[in-house]
């Protein structure tokens, strides 16, 4: 105990705990998932919040246990509905009330939290198999030769994990980048390296609306794509804070091999596998918001092909179940409504989404309006990569990494990561400035526009003679 308390782990500790708390905290008193306000409260503070929390810093304190404390944290929150919130319908809650087909065939009439918990189940598991196909490739084992052999190395490793998240989903982003760095550093990653690595798959997908799941949502929800791409300035700025530090940590640690191994054999048959997956996610991502399906179905074909590591399955689950119930945790949270959109509410909302669900979020949001979108899909992507746990990519990383788990080392020896989202995010706003964007629903356009005209007098009615 005496340990712990000493010096700078105690400071980490205690800056990890207000990171967790002073989120949640300011979400305490909401209204949302079954609100009810005889609901039990601890002074202000709802006990749902409470038990949330507790999760997430049981979660931050045990880190070989996460899923165990993850799940308590589920039963415990559903428990305390069932018994003090029965008026909170479970079946609408996850499925919604629209007819399932209706669901499956149209993303807009898509309801509850059943799609996110399947993309993230498919993902999770489908992208632990191509991060396998694509080391069994034997690419991994010839990138020696062409990455630079001091830190730079480490640093373009990073800068291809960021493009490529542009286009791609940041957990094969990040996948793909952890197993790169996993033949080119022998093994031996860094944690601070570990953490540049998420944050650069979360980066390139802020500005992208085929890069991140939040973005893909303000698409689908009606927001012109060209509305966030000035997200990237925030990215770019970010990138050469924690790509830096986060590259020279890891030479310093463990430098990059300086040569390939010789005699490499290339199977692109496997690179041909990972290539459809991407493919497929893309496709179904854009055509029914289901990038899981064009992964399972590019794998399954593969199967015919070559063999295929389902034991990554076996390696991956328990990552999987934490994420799910973390998620599922947060959207039972009794949140629906958000500070008024400001610069200052979405600078405080890339904080929550290290630990609440960025999707719900970024759906309030989205029924808010008032944001400059730009900045808010910077925020609420970006954001989750200050904890291991604050994003699918760093989950799925973990399952690869099962040392990113120790929350305490990841916050200090990660601490670029955060610092680079501050910087970032006011470099963004000092050069692209605070610019709330037009209502993008149609229903909301006509409003405006109905207000305009009965502000705008009508020229053809002949204006009162005052009375003499």
């Amino acid at each position: 105990m005496l340990k712990i308390l000493s010096s700078k782990p105690f400071i980490f500790l205690a800056a990890l705990l207000a990171m967790v708390a002073i989120p949640v905290a300011s979400f305490a008193s909401g209204q949302g998932a079954g609100g009810n306000d005889d609901v039990p409260s601890i002074g202000p503070v709802r006990v749902e919040f409470i038990i949330f929390a507790l999760t997430l810093i049981g979660v931050a304190l045990f880190h070989h246990k996460t899923m165990h404390v993850a799940l308590t944290g589920l039963a415990a929150v559903i428990l305390f509905k069932l018994i003090f919130n029965p008026s909170l319908n479970f079946m609408e809650h996850f499925f919604g009330s629209n007819g399932f087909m209706d669901q499956i065939t149209d993303p807009e009439m898509r309801q509850g939290e059943w799609s996110v918990l399947l993309n993230l189940l498919g993902l999770l598991f489908g992208f632990g198999i191509l991060a396998k196909h694509f080391e069994l490739s034997g690419i991994p084992k010839v990138l020696p030769n062409i990455l630079p052999n001091d830190w730079k190395g480490g640093l373009i490793l990073l800068f291809f994990i960021m493009v490529m998240s542009s286009f791609l989903d940041n957990i094969a982003a990040a996948m793909i980048g952890g197993t790169i760095a996993m033949v080119v550093f022998k093994g031996k990653v860094h944690i601070g390296y570990l953490a540049a690595i998420i944050a650069a798959s979360n980066a390139g997908g802020a500005g992208s609306v085929v890069g991140d799941t939040t973005t893909t949502l303000m698409w689908i929800d009606g927001v012109n794509p060209l509305a966030v791409t000035h997200a990237f300035i925030a990215s770019i700025a970010a990138f050469f804070i924690f790509g830096i530090v986060g590259s020279m940590q890891q030479h310093k640690f463990q430098p990059i091999v300086s040569d390939a191994q010789q005699g490499v054999k290339i199977e692109y048959m496997r690179l041909v596998i990972v290539v459809l997956i991407l493919v497929g996610a893309i496709a179904t991502n854009i055509l029914f918001d289901l990038p899981a399906l064009g992964v399972w179905i590019a794998i399954l074909l593969g199967a015919i092909f070559t063999k295929t590591p389902w034991e990554e399955i076996k390696h991956s689950w328990m990552g999987t179940v934490f994420l799910m119930s973390l998620v599922t945790i947060a959207s039972l949270m009794p949140v629906n409504e958000l500070p008024p959109a400001s610069m200052w509410s979405a600078f405080v909302l890339g904080f929550v989404s290290a630990v609440f669900d960025n999707i719900p979020l970024t759906k309030l949001c989205l029924e808010q309006g008032g944001y400059d979108w730009g900045i808010l899909a910077y925020s609420v992507g970006f954001g989750g990569s200050m904890l291991w746990f604050g994003s699918s990519a760093g989950v799925a990383l973990s399952n690869m990494y099962p040392q990113t788990r120790n929350t305490v080392q990841f916050v200090s020896k990660g601490w670029h990561v955060t610092v680079a989202y501050i910087i970032s995010f006011f470099v963004m706003v000092g050069i692209v400035g605070w610019h709330p964007h037009d209502p993008h629903k149609k229903e909301d356009k006509q409003k405006t526009e109905q207000k305009e005209e009965a502000k705008t007098p009508d020229e053809n009615v002949p204006e009162e003679t005052p009375a003499e």
